[in-house]
């Protein structure tokens, strides 16, 4: 069984298929920038995309995501390096100050762009309310996510 996590396919070994895909992820594949908080899917610093669906990690087990494509906040970046434009709007606007919240609100904000370009602030509002922020008080991640929708 395979998946596709950052563009990489992964073979999956079937006794791995009942781990918990948020300790795969950090864990097996190293890939620490979807973090661990309440491990309850409430306050979304897990969240990663499948199949461009921003999802809680947290509480799915890698049997979840066989024959997927997978996105951590790693497989984001440019092929060149260079942050995306949505990470440099983050940065450009403020929207980071702790840092624990951002990897979920990046992919929850690029999953809303990727279905509509052209979101109102309360889409982006509503998009983003799973992903709990404790630092910026959303004004800035709003920005970030209106500044980018031009580039999707």
């Amino acid at each position: 069984m395979k998946t596709t996590i950052n563009g990489k396919e992964i073979l999956l070994r079937e006794e791995i298929l009942e781990k918990n895909l948020l300790e795969f992820i950090r864990e097996d594949l190293d890939l620490t920038g979807t973090k661990k908080g309440c491990e309850i899917e409430v306050c979304g610093a897990c969240t990663i995309l499948i199949n461009n669906e921003a999802v809680t990690s947290c509480r799915k087990l890698v049997k979840d995501v066989v024959g997927k494509s997978v996105m951590t906040i790693e497989g984001f970046e440019n092929e060149d390096g260079a942050l995306h434009p949505l990470q440099q709007a983050f940065i450009d606007c403020g929207a980071i100050q702790c840092g624990y919240c951002t990897p979920g609100m990046v992919l929850t904000g690029h999953a809303l762009l990727f279905k509509n370009n052209n979101p109102t602030r309360e889409e982006i509002k509503e998009a983003i309310t799973p992903v709990i922020c404790r630092c910026t008080g959303y004004q800035q991640i709003v920005d970030a996510i209106e500044n980018t929708a031009k580039f999707y």
